[in-house]
């Protein structure tokens, strides 16, 4: 075997090898797709869940059976990194809407870590089939997994704008993205008002749709400039508190600023309490259940309560600074969007997924409608074909004569040898009639949509509005 060796400048070649290797973290694990709003191993999850039948409907399957479906076909890496993911993606206080519906121990927002694999069981989430849906019908491109045995989607049809519902993170090497999650009927709305008006500004959007991120856990974010800010520029900060009130005097909290630990965050107001940083907290108690969370912050006689609350959202991370940087996967490449940019990317996304559904299903019904004149017309020529068949010495004789003597295709000439007995009642030629006239309208319809943008763009609003019914 000959060798060959390339001298090269040490600096070139680290140049060149550590920008192969960045870039490969940021297109194939640290950045999502702004098209579908997943990075691959999730993809990867949910593709191999649709493949395994673990639809919302079907019964709970192991997580291991999962891990190991994803393992072995799709994502060569270790199983806690699939795991890991699988689990993020069932729990409520992580996603804004779970994409997999989990059954066991996954975790809780006291830090608690999720049961081992081999105990848990999954599903796909009704919502996640949503993401899925139309894969079949040659909507997105694939390619070759990892050792070229099987096919794996580029990118998901995505009829949910997912980017902009469960919102992303990750960091990559010289770039992070932090993209917060939002309301499903807002954005909903903010879309379909994009699609009727492509001039609509960020502050239009935002003044009237999309007022702000929606985060799982819940909590109030402060400074609506500073969201705004945020929208425009695909960047920023906000401050997110934990939602409160009194009663008599106690302070409750009901909600939590995005990605705290419940836990975590008591051990700390204890810890203020005995270093006196904190003042008039005589007791704390965790009341939360499966009702809700519910912390009791019991106050000291003579003590406002305000004062107190003052001091935690200082102190503690009752109050927390969020950062927006909204980097996505654009054809590829990494890049910062604004709000309006995201939303434009989703409907760019619909509509090439649309017209190569609507080119797929046009094909179909072509060949199917091709089948069906076939049909009719062999059972308008039923004596002729009947005797030419018996004349013949085989199928292929008989399908050379059918195609030279009634000018059949190949395909129709082999479907008629294949017709059963009962086919040739008149009830079952008024069937056939009758299918005929259903693909000639089908035809036409999806013909309709593929000429126009217009026809496009009002499916693509009517699914929205499916979903706002469905999930909102």
């Amino acid at each position: 075997m000959s060798e060959s060796i390339i001298i090269r400048p040490l600096e070139e070649e680290m140049k060149t090898s550590y920008l192969d290797y960045s870039m490969s973290v940021i297109v194939g694990r640290a950045l999502p797709d702004v098209r579908d709003g997943l990075k691959p191993v999730h993809r990867r999850i949910l593709y191999a869940m649709k493949e395994m039948g673990l639809h919302h409907n079907k019964p709970h399957r192991k997580s291991a059976r999962v891990v190991g479906e994803v393992l072995g076909k799709y994502h060569p890496h270790g199983d806690a990194a699939v795991y890991d993911a699988l689990v993020r993606m069932a729990q409520p206080f992580s996603m804004r809407y779970p994409l997999i519906d989990g059954h066991g121990n996954f975790g809780s927002i006291d830090g608690d870590a999720p049961a081992a694999m081999r105990y848990t069981e999954v599903r796909l989430s009704k919502i996640s089939e949503e993401l899925l849906k139309d894969i079949e019908k040659d909507t997105v491109d694939w390619r070759d997994n990892f050792d070229g045995t099987l096919k794996e989607p580029v990118v998901l049809p995505s009829l949910i704008p997912n980017l902009l519902l469960n919102g992303s993170s990750g960091i990559a090497v010289g770039m992070a993205t932090d993209i917060p999650p939002h309301n499903l009927n807002e954005v909903v709305d903010a879309i379909i008002a994009t699609i009727e008006n492509p001039d609509i500004s960020i502050d239009e959007l935002f003044a009237k749709y999309i007022k702000g991120p929606d985060f799982p856990t819940g909590g109030i974010i402060y400074g609506r400039n500073a969201i705004l800010r945020a929208y425009k520029m695909g960047k920023g900060l906000i401050k997110i508190r934990a939602k409160t009130h009194f009663e008599g005097n106690k302070i409750i909290i009901t909600e939590l600023p995005y990605q705290v630990n419940k836990s975590d965050l008591l051990r700390h107001i204890a810890e203020l309490v005995r270093k006196g940083v904190i003042n008039g907290i005589a007791d704390l108690r965790d009341e939360s259940d499966r009702r809700g969370l519910r912390v009791v912050i019991q106050l000291k006689k003579d003590v406002f309560p305000e004062i107190v609350q003052n001091q935690l959202f200082k102190h503690t991370q009752m109050e927390k600074t969020y950062g927006i940087n909204c980097i996505a996967l654009v054809d590829g490449v990494p890049k910062l969007l604004n709000l309006k940019e995201l939303i434009e990317e989703y409907i760019r996304h619909r509509r090439e997924v649309i017209r190569r559904r609507s080119k797929y299903e046009l094909k179909k019904a072509e060949e199917r409608k091709h089948i069906l004149d076939g049909f009719i017309k062999a059972l308008e020529n039923i004596d002729e074909v009947i005797q030419l068949i018996r004349a013949s010495r085989d199928a292929k004789q008989a399908a050379k004569k059918l195609i030279e003597q009634f000018n059949f295709s190949e395909k129709q000439a082999k479907e008629i040898l294949s017709m059963r007995l009962q086919s040739l009642t008149a009830l079952e030629y008024e069937t056939l009639r009758k299918e005929r006239e259903e693909k000639e309208k089908e035809i036409e319809r999806l013909k309709k949509i593929l000429a126009s943008r217009e026809e496009i763009d009002a499916i693509i609003k009517n699914d929205l509005l499916y979903l706002k019914k469905t999930y909102g």
